[in-house]
């Protein structure tokens, strides 16, 4: 198992919590030398807030961990291709790598629908995409699949 894989691991469990909750399954993690720092899942539904999407949540906890915004010695590992919001938050924070499983055809924002990472902001983030892409997009199909049948 690959590093990039070990991480996806972790975010893949937070996305498992966030579907027990009836969240949609997003899970992310940040890390640092190799350390996880932050976790974070969906909790749009919970919190009635259409900002809390896994990523925030991590970037926010990694932020209040470290006592900085700057991110630039950190990794965020995600289930899902962030949307504009969260690669946005990324790019601001100054991650220095964005890892995602599942490629987003609806609102995926580091190169599917757009990519915001090649629009001359003043930071670039190194991304790689599709690392156990399978298993991430295989959570979102299941979970959407039961929601049907309700």
């Amino acid at each position: 198992m690959t590093v990039d894989e070990k991480f996806m691991k972790r975010a893949i469990a937070n996305a498992k919590r966030a579907a027990s909750r009836g969240e949609v399954p997003v899970g992310a993690v940040i890390v640092k030398d190799g350390e996880v720092i932050s976790v974070g899942s969906n909790m749009r539904e919970r919190g009635m807030d259409a900002l809390l999407h896994a990523e925030i949540i991590a970037i926010r906890r990694a932020c209040r961990k470290l006592g900085r915004w700057r991110l630039s010695d950190c990794d965020l590992y995600v289930t899902l291709e962030p949307c504009a919001m969260c690669a946005g938050a990324a790019i601001n924070s100054r991650l220095r790598r964005v890892v995602f499983g599942a490629y987003d055809s609806k609102a995926g924002s580091l190169g599917t629908v757009i990519d915001l990472n090649k629009l001359g902001y003043n930071h670039l983030l190194e991304v790689e995409g599709g690392v156990l892409e399978k298993e991430c997009a295989a959570l979102l199909s299941d979970f959407f699949k039961e929601l049907r049948k309700r």
